[in-house]
């Protein structure tokens, strides 16, 4: 079904020292990982966060993803996602470009319409409906792409407003880092099938914390419904899209009984269908390069990112399906 090569990436929210966030970042460029992801949240410990089920994350994604481009060459660095509401779009716009160029083009532009309430709410932002939150993601992918484009701005959509200046500078990358947008709805995922040019299948977590419901929504047949939504949004550009998705249950083991049996406990889906969800990855190497290529034969899922906690006892699976 995908024509894409098969990438990978770790996903990190923790440094405990400027030492073992570069050390962190070189791992992974060194194991053949693609990209360097983190998330985009500010709340550390306490009832807000915890009402989540969210883990902490300990650094801001801008200025973490600087210093890892800073300490290597090839490693591209993302975020998934930074939530448009956290950020004033014009300033976004440029943060991202200077990441790109100062990089060497190296930079993912992931961007969320924010799901974390109680995070709003502990940081005084309004938390708006989502319908209101998904058209603002939408007037930021435009300002943004705008804004890495020849000429002056002259931009006013979803209460964005930027005119009188052309943006500087621009990134390396022709068109600009390549938009991630993703999540688990109909409206966003047509939306990033519209827009984006890498789109991220993710758990439904309109709840507003992580839990049973949000991994019982990317089941197996729940992300084929949600391709389906991308495939609407996307149209004739669909098999140009980059399909990725989040591994948050990936461990790499010969014996994977018992974490699938515990994991079916915790979140009540069978044992049999857990081995087959989208978004887990328990097995030997053998048994996961097998699974992902299947996934990509039934999916279009070419891009996978695993917990930063896997990166080396994954990375046989990644050189196996890289060649790296």
């Amino acid at each position: 079904m995908s024509s894409h090569a098969f990438r990978f990436a770790i996903q990190s929210y923790a440094a405990g020292s400027a030492r073992e966030w570069r050390d962190r970042a070189r791992k992974a460029e060194d194991l053949g990982y693609s990209t360097l992801h983190l998330a985009d949240h500010y709340i550390g410990p306490g009832p807000a966060l915890a009402s989540t089920n969210h883990p902490v994350q300990s650094v801001a994604a801008i200025p973490a993803m600087a210093f890892a481009a800073a300490a290597t060459s090839t490693l591209r660095i993302g975020c998934r996602v930074l939530c448009v509401d956290y950020h004033h779009p014009v300033v976004l716009a440029k943060e991202l470009a200077t990441l790109d160029l100062l990089s060497e083009g190296r930079i993912e532009a992931g961007l969320g319409a924010g799901w974390m309430a109680s995070e709003y709410d502990a940081m005084g932002i309004p938390f708006d409906r989502a319908g209101a939150r998904i058209e603002r993601l939408a007037a930021v992918v435009d300002l943004l792409r705008d804004s890495w484009a020849e000429g002056e701005l002259k931009f006013e959509q979803a209460g964005i407003v930027a005119s009188g200046f052309e943006a500087v500078p621009k990134p390396v990358q022709p068109a600009g880092p390549p938009v991630l947008l993703g999540g688990g709805s109909p409206k966003v995922l047509r939306l990033a099938g519209a827009k984006a040019d890498i789109v991220s299948l993710n758990f439904d977590n309109s709840s507003g914390q992580i839990g049973a419901a949000g991994v019982g929504s990317g089941t197996a047949d729940q992300t084929a419904e949600k391709i389906g939504w991308i495939r609407e949004g996307a149209g004739d550009r669909f098999d140009d899209l980059e399909l990725e998705i989040g591994a948050y249950f990936t461990a790499v083991t010969d014996d994977p009984g018992p974490l699938l049996d515990r994991y079916s406990g915790a979140f009540g889906i069978p044992a049999d269908d857990l081995a087959r969800h989208p978004h887990v990855l328990i097995g030997d190497a053998g048994a996961l390069v097998d699974e992902l290529e299947r996934r990509r034969a039934a999916y279009g899922i070419s891009y996978v990112t695993v917990p930063d906690t896997a990166v080396e006892a994954f990375a046989p699976v990644v050189a196996a399906l890289t060649g790296r």
